[in-house]
């Protein structure tokens, strides 16, 4: 089954804690995808990772652009990985229908919003119903913290 960790966002905005979690999926070898709810924060992030030059580049792409096969990180607001990403990063609280064709998931949510934790609540209990191996992440002042 797919290895699905929820990141518990308490310190920073998922815009500031995405590119250290993308920059350790490219050095991995692997490629990401990224669904977002909205064309609003799809743009958002977008901004913000062609801005990331430290500790690398994270090259991305998103719909429009040629060759999507060869994009290391994809944008989308569809449920779609057309760059054969094994990654997945979920954002504003998407969820994911079908996740085996991803070999890891991350629930990155808004620990502050009190809907969006209820809403992840909930894609916990669907995924480990559907028995994926589950991990509960919290943000801490050094770092992720995996908690029991």
């Amino acid at each position: 089954m797919t290895q699905i960790g929820f990141y518990h966002l308490t310190r920073t905005s998922v815009t500031d804690a995405l590119p250290p979690l993308l920059t350790r999926t490219l050095a991995s070898g692997q490629k990401a995808a990224i669904w977002c709810q909205t064309k609003t924060v799809l743009d958002d992030v977008d901004k913000t990772l062609w801005k990331i030059s430290t500790p690398t580049w994270l090259p991305h792409g998103s719909a429009g652009v040629l060759r999507p096969d060869l994009q290391p990180i994809w944008l989308s607001v569809e449920a779609e990985a057309p760059n054969n990403a094994k990654f997945l990063f979920l954002l504003e609280n998407r969820q994911c229908e079908d996740c085996s064709q991803f070999e890891r998931v991350f629930d990155l949510f808004d620990g502050h919003d009190e809907n969006a934790v209820a809403a992840a609540r909930t894609r916990w209990t669907a995924m480990k119903a559907a028995g994926h191996d589950l991990t509960y992440w919290r943000q801490e002042a050094q770092g992720w913290k995996r908690a029991r």
